[in-house]
């Protein structure tokens, strides 16, 4: 018998954490279900929240088709119709003001050019990010980020700080307790500091929603103290939470807005850096000079996953979804020991372990019963399926969630 593809990609790929050795292979995948090797079909509540339109939609499929067959590359130093016509349709739907794009491949690449234009545009060279926040897995975003674990064998870009989160991270912290904490922080690193920019996600993916009030200080000590805000909405945007920029859940206006995963309509890889046209201050400086940066099967990708989100109405179908579901989930949590609590906005979802040292035995019983979920700071199951996904694939998951809670019990 021939070996699983699992074996061979741990034989043939350099060892890393989380990525190589696995112990499944997709085979298959369409809307909110994927199948593995071994043939067993699951919903994928993970998908690397790259899925929002839901996997091989088939406007997608049609759409690449057809752009593959018309014009497959462009160059540096030329254009194409599909990427100008991408970089127009996200500045348009940007809410802050004239806007000017920059598309890259990676969340990483448009999290690097975003932090090259806020150093160039501020003269500045310095970042203040969240503890236990994550922005990317290249040397800049590493630094900037504040999983500490994930940079610590890494050289580091000078002037990476990191305060206090502004989501819950320690047992019986408050939400409100948590945020207060982290704008005094903030206010001290920005006053008299010479900030380039704070970066955060606005909602943390995992998820978790500061109070109303705290985008809203941000903003002015930020308008203060000259510094720009950077909200990376790479795993929120795009829908996720019930807008389409997960921003647009406060009062509150970044200067720039990073997006990627689900761009790509869970096809190919694209992300985009939407700034403030005011910030369009480095002609002479190749902030975003990539190879594919105006790809055209790329980009097609990106205008494909826009009309699609904007035809089915799938942003306001995550919000209805997400008001329905978070309930759902809570009755969940007091109906089930094995779960102490739930939170969501739209198709972001978390239900909380009441014991940490079940959560592996969790996603594992989930996965066996035919539901993919991710975690998150070692207590979390997070569950981020698809803006498509039908009501009685969602309520079904939900089945799954609770006989995986009992049988861990």
């Amino acid at each position: 018998m021939s070996q699983s593809i699992s074996k061979r990609d741990a034989d043939a790929f350099l060892h890393q954490t989380g990525s190589t050795p696995v112990a499944h292979a997709f085979t298959a995948c369409r809307g909110a279900w994927a199948v593995d090797e071994t043939g067993h079909r699951f919903l994928d509540f993970h998908g690397n929240t790259c899925h929002n339109i839901g996997y091989a939609h088939p406007r997608m499929v049609a759409a690449l088709k057809q752009q593959i067959d018309a014009l497959t590359f462009t160059p540096r130093l030329f254009t194409s119709e599909p990427a100008v016509e991408l970089a127009e349709m996200l500045a348009a739907r940007w809410p802050y003001g004239a806007a000017r794009v920059l598309l890259g491949v990676s969340g990483t690449d448009a999290i690097e050019m975003a932090l090259k234009l806020a150093y160039v545009a501020t003269g500045r060279t310095r970042t203040v990010a969240f503890d236990g926040s994550w922005h990317g897995a290249a040397l800049g975003a590493l630094s900037v980020g504040g999983t500490a674990a994930e940079r610590e064998e890494f050289p580091a870009l000078e002037g990476c700080h990191h305060i206090h989160a502004f989501w819950p991270r320690h047992e019986g912290e408050t939400v409100a307790a948590a945020a207060q904490t982290a704008l005094e922080a903030l206010k001290y690193s920005l006053e008299g500091r010479d900030i380039a920019a704070v970066i955060s996600e606005p909602i943390r993916a995992t998820p978790h929603l500061p109070p109303d009030w705290f985008w809203p200080e941000i903003r002015a000590l930020c308008d203060r103290t000259g510094t720009l805000l950077i909200f990376d909405e790479i795993p929120t945007g795009l829908g996720k939470t019930g807008r389409f920029f997960a921003s647009q859940n406060f009062e509150a206006a970044p200067d720039i807005t990073v997006l990627g995963k689900s761009l790509g309509g869970g096809i190919l890889p694209l992300s985009a850096v939407i700034a403030h046209a005011d910030l369009d201050v480095a002609p002479h400086l190749g902030i975003g000079h990539y190879t594919h940066q105006k790809n055209p099967v790329l980009a097609r990708a990106g205008i494909e996953t826009l009309r699609i989100i904007e035809d089915e109405n799938l942003v306001e179908r995550a919000a209805r979804t997400g008001r329905r579901a978070l309930g759902e989930l809570q009755t969940l949590a007091r109906n089930n020991p094995a779960f102490s609590g739930a939170q969501g906005i739209g198709c972001a979802m978390a239900v909380e372990s009441a014991d940490r040292a079940n959560l592996t035995a969790m996603k594992e019983a989930c996965y066996r019963l035919g539901l993919n979920t991710g975690t998150a700071d070692g207590r979390y199951l997070t569950l981020s399926p698809p803006l498509t996904i039908p009501e009685d694939d969602f309520f079904h998951a939900l089945r799954i969630l609770g006989e995986a809670g009992s049988g861990i019990i």
